[in-house]
């Protein structure tokens, strides 16, 4: 019997993904333990390309599937709550100013999930921990510093251990020193059956053959291009 994918992407063609050619198809198939790094220079292009992935953006043509249902026929508090299982970082910014930090960090599982808050909140803590933080982040978000919201949006992104991992270039170039925990943290939701996607601008992290990735991609004006992994 053939395993549920976690994410297909059927000869998926949208108007959403400005940058590509129109007639451009995005083909893509992560099944449990995959891992894909994807050359994305476009930081917007992958911004839109995780959106599609997300069921934000349904495609024009062909078909986007997480978990073996198709977005485009699911109801909204459905999709909804499916995205709770999606764990995603942004490469812009994307806290909400008017928040606190803990209630940023765990917004996504309490508007996705129905899940007791203070369980969401050990849990919280104890990802917040394991990427560096000394707990969960208190007082407004504004007053952490660059560094350490970039550990927040890892610890946000893994909360309710998420099937799929969507990494809009997490590092942005710049914290090469928490590319191991990361890795690390990867390797342990695969281990668990999870998809992740790292799309990165970095050349060194794109050049780097010992990352452990099943596939390698290029996103850009004629779509996805599946490259060698060896």
């Amino acid at each position: 019997m053939a395993t549920t994918a976690i994410l297909d992407l059927n000869n998926a063609r949208s108007r959403h993904l400005v940058g590509t050619a129109a007639d451009a198809k995005l083909n893509l198939r992560l099944g449990p333990g995959d891992f894909a790094l994807i050359d994305a220079r476009d930081a917007d292009l992958g911004r839109d390309f995780a959106d599609l992935c997300s069921g934000l953006a349904p495609p024009d043509n062909g078909a986007v599937e997480f978990l073996g249902r198709d977005w485009t026929s699911l109801p909204l508090d459905y999709a909804q709550a499916l995205r709770g299982r999606i764990g995603r970082v942004f490469a812009g910014r994307s806290w909400l100013d008017f928040l606190d930090a803990a209630t940023n960090i765990m917004l996504p599982q309490l508007h996705h999930t129905r899940r007791d808050p203070a369980t969401l909140r050990a849990e919280a803590t104890d990802l917040c921990r394991a990427f560096g933080l000394p707990g969960l982040p208190m007082g407004r978000i504004d007053m952490l510093s660059a560094g350490d919201l970039v550990r927040a949006s890892f610890a946000r992104a893994f909360l309710g251990e998420p099937m799929l991992l969507l990494l809009e270039s997490p590092l942005q170039g710049v914290y090469a020193d928490m590319i191991p925990m990361l890795l690390n943290a990867i390797a342990r939701a695969r281990d668990r059956g999870a998809a992740a996607i790292w799309m990165t601008r970095n050349k060194a992290v794109w050049s780097d053959r010992s990352f452990p990735a099943t596939q390698r991609l290029r996103l850009g004006y004629h779509g996805l291009a599946s490259l060698r992994t060896g």
